[in-house]
């Protein structure tokens, strides 16, 4: 019998023991909360701010370390480990229901250890003990509940429990051990194997061409799986993916595929004008719960965020549709008021959930109203308000509470209603304004204030794509302060990154992602400034990473650095999700520093990430996008525009007024020791090279002729 035998067989031995399913269960139960501390556990010395909100439940939380491991152990009892974040909202459930409980408390004080784990600061836990939920149950999602052997190998698995089953769970699963711990023990070695096994990459030593066919071929497949109709997948939930979008962006221009082009057009307009997208206060929830974009989810979080800036600066330059850019502005003015520092970082999130008139906590409280309201705060015009946010059938939610949504484009609305369109812009941001002022008398949702390396990273890349489309300088001044907050607080003496940042301490050594996402950032950031201290800072965690995070068998990288201590496997992340699969984003960074270093080794390892993905890409195109955009850099004709002289900048501005995805931009006001820079400088002159390969042709001085050597009208 084979190890996933194995896991199937003992998971329909758990049911029958448990009497219940180990899925994700859902309920709209809520309670109320107590703000009284009868009760003090050790997460009061932890600074993660979800951590923090379970410093007084009565359950003995304890955070991951080696004691608390350790102690487990000696005890010989079974550890509970459950994982959320501070944004989540079922979490919050949860914890009212079962945690703050003090009969379910003293179960667990009694039988079990119990961890509590942040999985934004702990992403490496969290994802080895989502992969066991995800075998166990075929599923996964937050609150995570993990039930494991004193070592750390994991028995159970599910998400969201009410209090009852998870009573029933944590008894039988005790009663389970105590008596049949044979059974326990085996099922634990085969899902170990399972979870070690699961998303194994190897290395493909066959010689894999990547061509243009190969991707139309799962442009094909993925089509199959897209809501033509209302935009995102042919799913009831309805999840941003910048980074799907983005390849299906570049794809449909450069192959002229009008269909996937509407497909992405529609999509970012219905998210534009959907409930998901803050209306009145500019930013995205984290996904909606229907297919029309109306209901999200209302946690807003940084990395959606900043993806989706990216995102809508790219459409915006290749369609200059105003829709696109009026996201950009707003959603950046919500970052600069909502999430960000002095210093110039990032926050991490905002919760779903706020505090109602009756001082209840409830999801999405902060953004809903009631006709009632609106019409006493919009006033006179009302009626033409009422039509364009649709407080209608359209526009209705639940108890009587209206989420805005728009239908209509301006212009058509305003020929509808006989308005000059100025006149209808000036109502719309009068409106806003209303509701802006009157939504911050409301107690705010609360902030995850945490900051993380990768995520802040996203949204430095984000304003570096929006000042590159819409050339505001405010923008880049404030990718250049995050980047140096970056530098100056995350970045260790040994040249490692720290992953995260709290009340002036910079902790927890840094995964793959913080430095996949800081390299790529830090490139584009020297991309737009030719300041050549970012390329060679991306350089350096390029060759630390290597140095710590490479599998030499088969030439990707490890999640985690070499120098952390073992968990029960040490996995690679190459499934590209909501955020791009930290591989996926080196594989990228390796391909693009190849070209300005001429390092062959640097060409050799992406090439050959590449081929190892291969014999799996087609089997689920939309998981892979940001492996299918390194494969558009090789199927297709790519170029190195070096720009030398002291007119460079301006130059790279009006290139970078055209929607461009396969060229790599290089510059130098001066002399220059980047290889693909070298000798190209001239005094009091600005010339434009245009190379593939290094194998330049000859240099132009005007923008407009480069454009005829890159074959772009």
């Amino acid at each position: 019998m084979t190890p996933f035998q194995h896991l199937i067989k003992f998971r329909y031995y758990l049911i029958a023991v448990l009497g219940m399913c180990v899925f994700a269960c859902v309920s709209k139960t809520d309670t109320n909360r107590t703000s009284e501390h009868q009760y003090t556990n050790e997460l009061i010395n932890e600074t993660s701010p979800y951590l923090l909100q379970h410093a007084h439940n009565p359950v003995n939380w304890k955070s991951w370390n080696p004691k608390t491991l350790a102690q487990a152990k000696e005890e010989n009892k079974l550890i509970i480990i459950s994982v959320g974040y501070s944004a989540c909202h079922w979490c919050h459930v949860m914890e009212d229901e079962s945690f703050k409980n003090d009969s379910v408390a003293k179960l667990m004080n009694d039988k079990f250890i119990s961890i509590k784990i942040d999985k934004e600061e702990r992403p490496d836990i969290d994802q080895i003990y989502m992969n066991a939920v995800q075998l166990m149950t075929g599923s996964g999602g937050w609150p995570l509940n993990c039930i494991t052997l004193p070592d750390g190998r994991p028995i159970f698995g599910g998400t969201y429990f009410t209090k009852k089953q998870w009573m029933k769970v944590l008894n039988d699963i005790s009663s389970l051990y105590e008596k049949n711990p044979e059974k326990v023990l085996e099922f634990a070695e085969k899902l170990t194997e399972g979870i070690q096994k699961s998303e194994l990459i190897t290395l493909n030593k066959e010689a894999t061409p990547f061509t243009v066919e190969t991707i139309d071929s799962y442009v094909k497949t993925w089509n199959s799986y897209l809501d033509f109709d209302k935009g995102g997948q042919k799913t009831q939930l309805k999840f941003p993916m910048p980074t799907n979008l983005k390849f299906q962006l570049r794809y449909g221009i450069q192959n002229n595929d009008k269909k996937v082009l509407a497909y992405v057009n529609t999509t970012l307009k219905m998210m534009a004008y959907g409930g998901i997208y803050d209306q009145i206060g500019g930013g995205f929830s984290r996904y909606s719960t229907d297919k029309k974009w109306h209901v999200p989810h209302f946690e807003k979080m940084l990395y959606d965020n900043a993806q989706l800036v990216s995102l809508y600066s790219e459409a915006y330059l290749a369609t200059k549709n105003e829709v696109y850019k009026e996201v950009v502005e707003e959603t950046l003015t919500f970052i600069k008021r909502e999430l960000t520092t002095a210093n110039g970082a990032f926050y991490s999130s905002l919760d779903a959930d706020s505090v109602t008139e009756t001082n209840e906590l409830e999801e999405g409280a902060f953004y809903r109203w009631t006709k009632a309201e609106l019409e006493a705060i919009i006033g006179d015009d009302f009626k033409l308000f009422k039509e364009y946010y649709n407080v209608n059938s359209y526009g209705k939610w639940e108890d009587g509470f209206y989420i805005l949504i728009r239908k209509d484009a301006k212009a058509d609305f305003a020929v509808k209603n006989n308005l000059e369109i100025d006149t209808l812009n000036a109502n719309i941001q009068r409106w806003k304004k209303l509701l802006f002022e009157e939504r911050e008398k409301r107690t705010p949702p609360r902030l995850d204030d945490k900051v993380l390396t990768s995520w802040n990273a996203l949204m430095l890349q984000g304003y570096v794509d929006a000042y590159r489309v819409l050339g505001k300088t405010e923008y880049l001044e404030a990718a250049k302060k995050n980047a140096n907050f970056i530098l100056q607080n995350q970045l260790r003496s040994d040249g490692g990154l720290n992953h995260t940042y709290k009340d002036g301490k910079s902790s927890i050594n840094g995964y793959l992602e913080d430095y996949a996402a800081v390299i790529e950032s830090f490139i584009a950031l020297y991309q737009v400034t030719f300041d050549e201290t970012w390329l060679q800072k991306a350089k350096e965690l390029t060759d630390y990473s290597i140095a710590h995070f490479k599998d030499e068998t088969t030439q990707m990288f490890f999640f985690t650095s070499n120098k952390d201590v073992d968990l029960i496997a040490r996995k690679t992340e190459v499934n590209d999700n909501v955020i791009p699969a930290s591989n996926s984003i080196m594989a990228n960074n390796l391909f693009k520093l190849s070209h300005y270093y001429s390092n062959k080794n640097y060409t050799q390892q992406a090439t050959q990430m590449l081929t190892n993905m291969m014999p799996t890409i087609g089997n689920s195109p939309s998981s892979y996008s940001n492996w299918l955009q390194l494969m558009s850099n090789y199927a297709n004709p790519y170029f190195e525009v070096a720009i030398a002289g002291k007119n460079g900048l301006e130059k790279a501005q009006q290139l970078n007024n055209h929607y461009l995805p396969n060229i790599l931009i290089a510059g130098a006001l001066s002399k220059s020791t980047i290889p693909l820079m070298e000798n190209r400088f001239v005094e009091d002159e600005t010339y434009i090279y245009v190379c593939v390969d290094g194998t330049c042709k000859l240099p132009v001085k005007e923008v407009e002729k480069a454009f005829e050597l890159l074959k772009v009208n």
